[in-house]
């Protein structure tokens, strides 16, 4: 057993383990700060374009006492209250979040790719100048036409 927890501590305190902690806790304050760029600058923008539409509060009901509140201009809590509803603004709200976030992390890994260069493998083949075949990168004499490959 004091062997498990050994490797464990080995493990839980890896440098790629710290560093995934903190990039979760920084990705938990990202998605909030994304959902409140959202929810309270780019949806009351959309609202006024679309004549003053609360997508949050965009729902079909699927009950009779949901469909009763409907009617009566309930919001979506009130009506979630009384019975099962569609609530297709809220999933609108919650798709907007997710592209902005896609987004977002595509253009930041962008960005690093360029900052870190991948390393190049070096080639495994090459062309034999004399006869054109394709032939092992570290060859000195051509396979197909036995020229010597080795520069004098």
């Amino acid at each position: 057993m004091k062997n498990f927890f050994n490797e464990f501590k080995k493990f839980a305190f890896k440098g790629n383990m710290i560093d995934l902690a903190v990039g979760m806790i920084i990705g938990a304050a990202f998605t909030s700060l994304v959902n409140s760029i959202v929810k309270n600058l780019i949806m009351p923008i959309i609202s006024i374009f679309t004549g003053g539409i609360d997508f949050n509060n965009m729902y079909l009901p699927l009950t009779k006492a949901s469909y009763v509140l409907s009617a009566q201009g309930a919001d979506l809590e009130t009506a979630k209250k009384a019975g099962a509803v569609f609530a297709y603004g809220a999933f609108l709200t919650d798709f907007l979040q997710f592209l902005i976030l896609a987004f977002v992390v595509f253009c930041l890994i962008k960005q690093l790719n360029k900052l870190i260069p991948i390393p190049k493998e070096p080639p495994k083949t090459k062309i034999c100048p004399f006869c054109k075949s394709q032939i092992p990168y570290d060859a000195v004499k051509c396979a197909h036409c036995t020229s010597d490959l080795m520069e004098k």
